[in-house]
């Protein structure tokens, strides 16, 4: 595949829309070959370099000329993206590193003075947000300049470094454990074996001298969070990963606190927290810390209002709910996707309309919630890119079941067949044995409707999906069943959802 087309296709359409503009910032042609080739290489069809060189020159092909815009191309991508990140950044990195360009540059011109004022000021922003690497490479330039009458004591810049290099190492460390962790944690998944997390991090952790240093260092604890919590997804073991999140969080802001630097992993630790307890059936305990995440994004910039205000919309709404205000669910999530101010991501944009969906198929809007999965323009294969597979498999059963409501049943068994072709190979692993059942017993209502309510086909369901127990089973395995628990019932999809998801959690606070 040509390497510059697949990195387009990774771009949103408001990201295309941007580089198009960016590409035209310098000239006016009113002819610009390389936006010509920008515009042919967003096309579905795939060209090879014999068409595109014909395309762009139909008169006298030059392939010389082809491949010298192509790197004309690629300087444009690279520029637009390096800008992007320099504008999303919140740990302060970019603003560091444009401030060690400018110094350089000024020592070049000469202009010790200028530059040695822009060096402490790098020098004091990456102390400020702990940006320790680059702190090591503003020091390494004070050391390389430090015969300039404006230098500071070389003895004091040496000493500052030494002390640096010993946090930066521990980084190196940090960023090897995690890598080790991340691969143990895998091996045990990938092996069936019960997921002892707490102790092959902790092991891990000791080798690496690592131990007291998580708690003290809020971007460790991030990252040993974020590779943990990886795994539990991938397990669903959300009960054993809660208090253990918790705990972890609590002992850090207890005895060492988050400055100001550190609000970027406090809010992603917060949203873990309320994840987790969502993911447990604990709506109000979510809430809360919700609650706590919402404070913290209003009382920090815009950037992270960017990346933090859709996450919390969505678990907000999800949680919403389970609290019988399904209908503030809805009005949240259509501000956040028709009214809002902000551009959502790709990801975020395909989450909205999904929950939406959801949303309006729970209060019984079936046309509603199949518009909102139309308005999903995009193959389920491009979809799998962006979202993964198994958010496309909860997609197709999800839009299964709506057509089945709207009673297009031969619709629904051409859905079922596409399904088990598509998802053929994940159908086969122990995992997914629940959602292979769960289509033979859709397959099983079309085929006999008038049993669906009888004793024999409610012990057939119970005999059919394995759950261990429902406080254990996950929330979103949970909703599915509730839809064929209300069919067999002849009961508001709703109202058996809300009296599954309290039962589990009754059951849950007698375990505790």
């Amino acid at each position: 595949m040509d390497d510059l087309k697949q990195t387009l296709d990774t771009f949103s359409e408001d990201d295309k829309r941007e580089l198009a503009v960016f590409i035209k910032r310098q000239k006016k042609k009113k002819q610009r070959k390389d936006l010509e080739l920008f515009q042919l290489l967003q096309h579905s069809q795939m060209y090879t370099s014999d068409q595109l060189i014909s395309r762009l020159y139909p008169n006298a092909p030059n392939p010389v000329a082809y491949y010298a815009l192509r790197k004309r191309l690629l300087r444009h991508l690279t520029d637009f993206i390096l800008l992007k990140r320099l504008q999303e950044d919140i740990t302060a990195a970019s603003s560091i590193m444009g401030m060690l360009s400018l110094a350089s540059y000024l020592f070049d011109a000469r202009v010790d003075k200028l530059a040695w004022t822009h060096l402490r000021k790098a020098e004091k922003l990456a102390l400020a947000n702990e940006q320790y690497d680059l702190l090591n490479a503003v020091y390494n330039l004070q050391i390389e300049k430090a015969d300039s009458e404006f230098a500071d004591s070389l003895d004091l810049i040496i000493e500052k470094r030494n002390e640096n290099k010993k946090i930066a190492d521990e980084d190196e460390r940090a960023n090897i454990a995690n890598s080790i962790i991340n691969q143990r944690l895998h091996a045990v998944r990938r092996q069936g074996s019960d997921l002892n997390f707490d102790k092959i991090i902790q092991d891990v952790l000791r080798s690496y001298d690592l131990s007291e240093a998580v708690s003290k260092r809020p971007s460790l604890l991030y990252k040993l969070m974020s590779i943990t919590r990886s795994a539990i997804l991938a397990r669903k073991d959300f009960l054993s990963f809660e208090p253990y999140i918790i705990n972890q969080y609590h002992e850090a802001e207890q005895r060492y606190g988050f400055r100001k630097a550190h609000q970027n992993y406090k809010l992603s630790l917060l949203y873990m927290i309320a994840h987790v307890l969502y993911r447990n059936k604990k709506f109000s305990k979510s809430m809360h810390y919700l609650g706590l995440l919402k404070q913290g994004i209003d009382g920090e910039g815009k950037s992270h209002n960017i990346i933090f205000y859709p996450r919390y919309t969505f678990l907000m709404v999800a949680n919403l709910v389970f609290l019988r205000r399904n209908e503030e669910a809805i009005e949240l999530m259509e501000n956040l996707l028709y009214k809002s101010k902000l551009t959502l991501s790709t990801k975020d944009q395909l989450t909205a309309q999904m929950g939406l969906s959801f949303n309006y198929f729970v209060q019984g809007a079936y046309v509603k919630a199949n518009r909102v999965l139309l308005n999903i323009k995009r193959s389920d294969k491009w979809c799998e890119g962006k979202m993964g597979r198994e958010w496309v498999l909860k997609k197709n059963l999800g839009e299964l079941i709506l057509q089945y409501e709207l009673g297009n049943e031969d619709l629904v068994l051409n859905k079922i067949r596409s399904f088990e072709r598509t998802f053929g190979s994940l159908l086969k692993e122990p995992g997914y044995q629940n959602v292979k059942r769960y289509l033979q017993l859709i397959k099983y209502m079309l085929d006999q409707p008038e049993a669906i309510e009888t004793s024999g086909f409610m012990q057939h369901v119970e005999g059919t999906l394995e759950f261990t127990t429902f406080e254990g089973t996950d929330i979103q395995e949970m909703s599915f069943y509730a839809w064929l628990k209300a069919k067999m019932l002849r009961r508001p999809y709703y109202t058996v959802l809300l009296e599954l998801a309290n039962s589990a959690w009754e059951n849950s606070l007698k375990n505790e």
